[in-house]
């Protein structure tokens, strides 16, 4: 489980792979949050998107879901950045209100079902309202959203 985990937006790979030693900082638009694994929310994410249902699928379903690519794979320091992928960032960009109410408790519900007490005190409605954000910013300017954790 990532410490801290920032979902930001970038211009392209390369300028996100640029932020693995100090992290995205105040160059670019993000949205924070602690104590999650960005590679399982963002298969989440995607898989609700994908097959949407308010019900917690399987976590064998989960598992087998196509996982979020590296832009920066963790190495001894433990920090790593994911891309989200583009159907991702365009679910995210026209999702409705109620779309991202249903994501949000349907994460909420899995997570609580794993980490019980442990959970993050992040409001997940939020992140994913501030990840939309980035995602509908990213659609309009052609780059991408990513995923630094540590």
């Amino acid at each position: 489980m990532a410490h801290d985990i920032v979902f930001f937006l970038a211009p392209d790979d390369e300028s996100a792979a640029a932020t693995h030693r100090r992290g995205p900082g105040q160059a670019f638009e993000s949205v924070t949050c602690r104590f999650l694994e960005p590679d399982s929310a963002i298969a989440e994410w995607d898989m609700y998107f994908e097959e949407p249902s308010v019900e917690i699928p399987p976590i064998e379903q989960l598992l087998g879901w196509s996982w979020p690519e590296w832009v920066v794979a963790p190495l001894n320091d433990g920090v790593e950045v994911f891309a989200l992928p583009s159907r991702l960032i365009r679910a995210l960009a026209d999702a409705t209100s109620t779309e991202l109410e249903e994501l949000a408790d349907r994460w909420t519900a899995r997570l609580r079902s794993a980490d019980g007490d442990e959970m993050t005190d992040d409001d997940l409605l939020a992140v994913l309202q501030g990840v939309s954000r980035l995602a509908a910013s990213a659609v309009s300017t052609g780059g991408g959203v990513y995923s630094w954790s540590f």
